[in-house]
């Protein structure tokens, strides 16, 4: 699907539609002394199995895509709610 890069939409800071810059939401880097991260660790580690059974095939063919716009007036940021896409593509 192709996706404008500029999209005319509402800014709850400015309070009015405003022109958005529109941005494929990617996720960072997990950091691993966070307190979720090492217990997840702490219950997949030892002689016993895995907390969960391993995945033998993926269930759904797409991933959901989260767009984050940025107000070109006032710089705030918000996340659109991911729509399932195989493919998206900002176009200019």
């Amino acid at each position: 699907m192709k996706i404008p890069k500029r999209i005319r939409t509402y800014c709850p800071r400015c309070r009015t539609h405003t022109v958005h810059s529109v941005m494929i939401y990617k996720h960072g880097k997990r950091r691993t002394l966070s307190e979720g991260q090492r217990r997840y660790e702490r219950k997949q580690k030892g002689y016993g199995s895995k907390r969960k059974p391993e995945q033998k095939r993926f269930a759904k063919v797409t991933k959901k895509v989260v767009l984050k716009l940025k107000c070109t007036k006032c710089g705030y940021i918000l996340h659109r709610r991911g729509i399932r896409l195989k493919k998206a593509e900002l176009v200019g």
